[in-house]
């Protein structure tokens, strides 16, 4: 489902954080580089495309943060990833919505394509809605983990990158949503935490593979997409925090 139209579908106050890497157009279409785009031809894959990119104009940002808004309860948190573009033409419409705290920088560790300078992060506004602490204070703003190469989904993102948000600011019990699930990372995470977890995405394919990856969790307490990875929790507590 579409993000927006599955926000919708949430009842106010429905869930206690929002996690999500939005699949930014600005950058593949601003930036132009020779005979490509910076970031690749999604539209042209045919029958192998994954997902269509969120177009970043500010009126469809405005009523995704609008959204976001209302259906998060009063005093929690909510994390949103952005590309060097979006975080320039968009992330100062996060305060219209929310208290702007921090903008976090996810240090990939190992380089990627770039045009000047090869990237190596990507940004994390976080930010609030009404007050709240955070669970620890021993989180820097640079938080280094690599990224992964030849994954399952091409914008795949570490569990652990998520674990970073939820172990900053969700309690077991919370209900955690992230309206661009992609490959489901932020779920698996979620499941960890011992939360709930609703979420969508516009692309069968990937709301398939983030169905299989939880219940394959779930069935077995081992991540498929990321077999290295071991996470926090016990099966057994990921379990109690499924509705």
């Amino acid at each position: 489902m579409d993000c927006i139209r599955f926000l919708r579908s949430l009842d106010d106050d429905s869930v206690d954080l929002i996690v999500t890497d939005p699949a930014y157009s600005g950058m593949n279409q601003h930036l132009k580089l020779g005979r490509g785009r910076i970031v690749g031809k999604y539209e042209e894959r045919g029958r192998g495309q994954w997902f269509e990119e969120f177009h970043d104009d500010e009126d469809s940002y405005e009523a995704f943060l609008t959204e976001c808004n209302r259906v998060l309860r009063n005093n929690r948190h909510i994390y949103i990833m952005f590309d060097s573009f979006s975080l320039l033409s968009l992330g100062h419409l996060v305060r219209n919505h929310f208290k702007v705290k921090n903008v976090i920088v996810w240090d990939k560790v190992n380089l990627g394509m770039g045009h000047y300078f090869r990237r190596r992060h990507e940004h994390i506004v976080f930010a609030a809605k009404g007050y709240r602490k955070l669970s620890r204070r021993d989180l820097p703003d640079v938080w280094a983990i690599k990224r992964i190469v030849r994954g399952r989904y091409p914008t795949q993102k570490p569990v652990a990158l998520f674990e970073m948000m939820l172990s900053a600011s969700a309690q077991p019990g919370y209900v955690v949503c992230d309206p661009f699930v992609g490959s489901g990372s932020s779920a698996i995470a979620a499941l960890r935490a011992g939360c709930s977890f609703v979420g969508a995405d516009i692309a069968e394919r990937a709301v398939a593979l983030a169905q299989d990856r939880c219940s394959r969790f779930l069935a077995t307490g081992e991540d498929p997409l990321e077999p290295a990875s071991k996470g926090n929790s016990s099966p057994s507590t990921t379990k109690a925090g499924v509705p």
